[in-house]
């Protein structure tokens, strides 16, 4: 929500600099997500009339216009822009001005005419971005006023607003809160009091089937209005907080909702079908044309400010009809102000995807007990800028339940001990009654524009607030803990990070939310009851989603070589209750595994090996990764991994439709491995061991074994053989002839590199022959091979 400096001390004497402000209110716990200027503030730039322009006699591009600045004389002036016309009213920059960029304004020649000063563009003088041309200026501008007059030097904040804050949604709200952290008065507006004579010419019911949706609804109609265009003082401070000045009724509306924070609205009394509104709730497959120009289908749940003649004139809280709208046209309007259930707000915007000033207010809570006063402020406000006569006010409904007082204690020693501090009684009090709070004989009297307020731990927050958490002593209250299982979690999943940083991964961070479409085909799911949005309906099942849009966005923006993992949790059907969701890791990679060298050297494309070998690197000294073929959804090459006989997770080739369908250009290569199984395997104590001292001998061996035989098979057998000289084995060829001319068809010819060493001793020839043998003998018990020699 934008604020306007200027508007905020016309109700709080606030002495500091918008910096100073700035800082009071974010450390108070109202963030200021930024602070900027608007208007010109810049001396020698007045307003100046074109009286002549001429083509420059010696540049096509140029023209020389006489211009006159209000002195008297006129001025010549060289200009580039070619979108005005004589007559028209243009920002000058005289001689000795300096523009935003420190750009100093000096009389010169350009292409041998002389030029006294510089005409300007919006974004020139800081007010836009529009360097098109020429800012053009009203045509009621006073020739030789200085442009701060037009556009006055204004600082506006943008500030967030909690959730269960609504009373700061308006610049009364936050002068208050200003009032109570400065100690300076409060100056509210005038309390207009409403008409109550007359015939109010209106009449005015609230369905009882939309009672719970708008349990008060009052209307003001107001004859002989003019309408027309708001005087400067109205439209400008509208737009200094971007606002669009639309007419002077529409305007007042505006004005006052950010004035109090109660959203009004106006109808055009002429358009209102059968004299008199009627609040109720949509009927199926009606439909209502908004003020945004769009047409919306309503609900049965939807609240309807309709007419006696059953015209649909406004969405009740979110926006109204195009139809009833307030144009130059009316003479008689009709003012409403009400109050709207939040939660149906709420439902009605985010189903419409239809979102207002109004509804943004009304969705948070507005103050009931503000309603009147907010109607009978617009009311007088319209009768000042429109003329008119107002007639009494009507009321329909009942805000008892939403005004009512409530009464909440506060004990002063609660309040030291909790802050730690002694505090002043009449500080105490001074604060609360700053808040708007009233003290009575139980405690203090809550206002209705606080809901929030409803422990006695609150208003010490409140107390907090304002005094400020600096001035809260700090102690030291460390102690040495044990290390618990929460702690040891978070160490191995932290090594485990870093583990895979050092193998050149980048972690990321998916939400835990999912769209429909990115649920994976055949996965069971938990669906939201009420999502926020289309794409965060289900939690999801699997980590992969948010790897693969996060490989996504990354090759579109020109990053193809990717290494990506995520430590998270997924949220499977099923669950037991009382037990976490399981934790997993989910790792990707696509692109080069190298760059293409200058010596020459082509880049490699990653593959699976390349997959399995991070994975092999993550398991701890000892451990077994086996590898088998399995089948699974949308990855045609894909493995099952099992740690010492446990399933681990899965490992594969992500389908090329897939792949294209998320621009990535490369093969896509994924695993999802269970963490909880994983780092608890890892959690062991790390063991060092020396470098080796003695040298190692190869032999190499090549097998004749059936093509069913896996290379898990043949290195199991190998390590049954407990060789104790035996340190690596390491496959290097693999050969098959579909032909059966070199080998039978029905087998494949395997290779591998056999590495012997012994810790002691360099080896002699003897014993690696031995050893050798060993291996042999034991893998020939094994497996069903044929030694090729």
């Amino acid at each position: 929500m934008n604020l306007s400096f200027q508007w905020l001390r016309e109700f709080v004497p606030f002495d500091g600099t918008p910096a100073q402000l700035s800082d009071l209110l974010t450390f108070a716990g109202v963030e200021v997500e930024d602070v900027r200027n608007r208007g010109v503030d810049i001396p020698q730039v007045v307003v100046a009339q074109i009286l002549e322009s001429k083509q420059h006699p010696n540049a096509d591009r140029l023209s020389v216009c006489q211009v006159d600045d209000g002195s008297g004389q006129p001025r010549q002036i060289v200009c580039g822009a070619k979108n005005y016309r004589v007559g028209d009213k243009v920002p000058l920059a005289l001689p000795g001005a300096v523009l935003p960029g420190d750009f100093k304004i000096k009389e010169g020649k350009l292409r041998g005419e002389k030029s006294s000063g510089m005409l300007c563009s919006a974004r020139e003088l800081g007010l836009g971005d529009d360097q098109s041309g020429l800012l053009i200026l009203p045509a009621e501008a006073k020739v030789g006023a200085p442009m701060a007059e037009l556009y006055p030097a204004e600082t506006i904040f943008e500030i967030e607003i909690t959730p269960n804050r609504p009373d700061l949604l308006s610049h009364v709200g936050v002068g208050r809160e200003i009032s109570a952290l400065t100690g300076r008065a409060l100056t509210a507006p005038p309390a207009e009091a409403p008409v109550t004579a007359g015939d109010a010419g209106i009449g005015v019911r609230i369905l009882a089937e939309a009672r719970e949706a708008c349990p008060y609804y009052t209307a003001t109609r107001i004859d002989e209005v003019k309408v027309g265009p708001s005087p400067a003082w109205l439209r400008d401070r509208l737009e200094s907080v971007g606002l669009r000045s639309i007419n002077n009724v529409v305007d007042v509306t505006n004005y006052v909702m950010l004035e109090l924070g109660q959203p009004l609205h106006a109808f055009d009394l002429a358009k209102v079908g059968g004299g008199g509104i009627e609040v109720r709730l949509g009927r199926a497959g009606e439909k209502f044309h908004a003020l945004d120009g769009r047409h919306y289908e309503l609900q049965p749940h939807h609240c309807v400010i309709g007419d006696f003649a059953g015209e649909a004139d406004g969405l009740g809280g979110v926006m109204g009809g195009e139809g009833s709208g307030v144009t130059p046209a009316a003479t008689s309007i009709v003012l409403e102000a009400a109050y709207f259930r939040p939660t149906l707000i709420r439902r009605t915007s985010r189903e419409l995807g239809l979102s207002s000033d109004a509804s943004y207010r009304f969705e948070r809570g507005v103050d009931a007990a503000g309603i009147r006063r907010a109607a009978a402020r617009a009311t007088a406000l319209i009768l000042q800028v429109a003329g008119g006569t107002a007639r009494p006010l009507v009321e329909v409904g009942d805000v008892s339940e939403l005004t009512a007082p409530r009464t909440v204690g506060l004990r002063h020693a609660r309040l030291e001990a909790l802050m730690g501090i002694a505090v002043e009684p009449a500080r105490v009090d001074a604060i609360l009654t700053a808040l708007g709070l009233s003290k009575v004989a139980e405690g203090w009297s809550v206002p209705s524009f606080r809901r929030d307020l409803e422990r006695e731990v609150d208003l010490i927050e409140e107390i907090v607030r304002v005094i400020g958490l600096d001035a809260v002593p700090g102690r030291a209250q460390g102690r040495i803990a044990p290390s618990s299982e929460t702690d040891r979690a978070y160490d191995a999943g932290m090594a485990l990070r870093r583990t895979l940083a050092g193998l050149g991964f980048s972690e990321a961070r998916s939400l835990s939310l999912i769209a429909a479409r990115d649920v994976p085909a055949g996965a069971a799911v938990l669906s939201l009851k009420n999502p926020l949005n289309e794409d965060q309906v289900a939690l999801r099942p699997t980590l992969l989603t948010g790897l693969l849009a996060a490989a996504a966005r990354n090759t579109r923006a020109g990053s193809p070589d990717l290494r990506l993992f995520e430590l998270g949790r997924i949220f499977p059907p099923g669950t037991p209750a009382g037990q976490r969701e399981p934790l997993r890791l989910a790792l990707l990679l696509t692109g080069s595994a190298a760059p293409a060298s200058w010596r020459g050297g082509a880049a490699r494309a990653l593959d699976l090996h390349d997959l399995q070998a991070v994975l092999e690197r993550l398991l701890p000294p000892g451990a077994r990764l086996a590898v088998e073929r399995t089948e699974r959804a949308g990855y045609p090459l894909a493995v099952e991994l099992k740690l010492d006989g446990r399933v681990l997770g899965f490992a594969g080739q992500l389908e090329k439709a897939q792949a294209d369908a998320l621009d990535l250009r490369a093969a896509v290569f994924a695993a999802e491995l269970d963490a909880d199984l994983l780092l608890a395997q890892t959690a062991a104590q790390a063991v060092f061991q020396p470098l080796d001292r003695f040298p190692a001998v190869t032999r190499d061996i090549a097998l004749l074994v059936d093509r069913s035989v896996t290379h898990a098979s043949i290195h199991a057998a190998l390590r049954a053989a407990q060789e104790p000289l035996l340190t690596a084995v390491t496959p290097f060829d693999i050969f098959t002839d579909p032909t059966g001319a070199k080998i039978p068809a029905e087998k494949k010819s395997v290779a591998y590199s056999l590495t012997y060493r012994a810790p002691d001793r360099t080896l002699t020839t003897d014993e690696v022959n031995a050893a050798h043998s060993r291996v042999k003998s034991a893998l020939a018990g094994g497996v069903a091979v044929q030694f090729r020699e």
